[in-house]
């Protein structure tokens, strides 16, 4: 903890001076343009993967990067994403799933988190993806199967994203784009999925440039 609290000293003497202009703009409000869901997971930090600075990205994390499909039950995500697409106007979504997630390991044998009730029900959400990769391996789901759990959730996330009425209508009239991500721990690359194939691909040259594309107006959904 003693780093931690060292760490905001630091802040509040070097990094804040020198940004001191860009968070006297923050201080009244804020106009971010991508909802970046991701893990809770303490390996991952969505500004440092993504180079960007405070009030880019507006960022929900959870156990697993979970979206639950919209019901008329009112959660924390439900309302974030709400938020972020209706009253803040993002125009991009990431669901960004990472390697060695322990969330999927939980998914993958729900059978262990006996002594974590609240955790085995929150990776419910997962079980469409768990139940699709299951059905490609004869029935069967192991430890084995973790990468492509992982990359599955990602894409049921995205499914489940569409189910919420802001994000619905935002997809409709071309205001707002999805894009899946998988985020390799140890090497640091970042995969795209590309719906048109249905594969994870690196983000090579060509999909910056289709971004770019999409970010200068196309609108539309994305990979």
């Amino acid at each position: 903890m003693e780093h931690v609290i060292s760490g905001v000293a630091k802040f509040q003497k070097e990094v804040y001076p020198a940004k001191k202009e860009r968070f006297s703009k923050l201080a009244n409000g804020q106009n971010p343009e991508v909802l970046f869901i991701t893990c809770a997971d303490s390996r991952i930090d969505p500004n440092l993967v993504t180079q960007t600075e405070p009030g880019e990205l507006f960022i929900c994390r959870n156990a697993g990067n979970v979206v639950p499909p919209h019901s008329s039950h009112t959660g924390g995500m439900t309302a974030s994403i709400e938020f972020a697409v209706a009253a803040l106007g993002v125009s991009h979504i990431v669901v960004c799933g990472h390697t060695d997630c322990g969330a999927m390991k939980g998914a993958i044998a729900p059978e262990n988190l006996d002594s974590l009730p609240h955790v085995k029900e929150w990776l419910g959400h997962c079980r469409s993806a768990t139940e699709v990769v299951r059905s490609r391996h004869d029935g069967e789901l192991c430890k084995d199967h973790l990468d492509e759990v992982t990359c599955e959730n990602v894409v049921q996330q995205l499914q489940h994203l569409r189910t919420h009425p802001a994000v619905a209508t935002g997809l409709a009239n071309g205001s707002v784009a999805l894009h899946g991500w998988l985020y390799n721990i140890g090497s640091g690359e970042v995969l795209y999925y590309d719906e048109a194939s249905g594969d994870f691909k690196p983000m090579d040259d060509d999909y910056r440039a289709a971004f770019e594309v999409r970010a200068a107006g196309a609108g539309g959904e994305a990979g």
